[in-house]
């Protein structure tokens, strides 16, 4: 990650955007504190990761239950 303070930014600030654009991480300091971070913009949604995250939580979730309730019951109950 490159670092720079706030003057330079200010001056540099498309220098900032090009290194961003190519995948860098920036961490723009004042008087030597950390006070923001570039970073890239992923737009959109990123699909693989997002069904790589679900496949994660349906994993954890195996073997876990809702003490004997279905989520029927739960929402019935007005609990959900």
């Amino acid at each position: 990650m490159r670092e720079i303070g706030a003057f330079d930014a200010k001056n540099r600030l498309g220098t900032l955007l090009d290194w961003v654009e190519q995948g860098e991480e920036v961490l723009i300091t004042r008087r030597g504190h950390p006070v923001a971070r570039l970073v890239p913009a992923h737009p959109g949604i990123d699909r693989t990761r997002s069904r790589a995250a679900a496949e994660r939580i349906k994993e954890m979730a195996k073997g876990h239950s809702l003490g004997g309730l279905s989520i029927r019951d739960l929402i019935d109950e007005g609990r959900m």
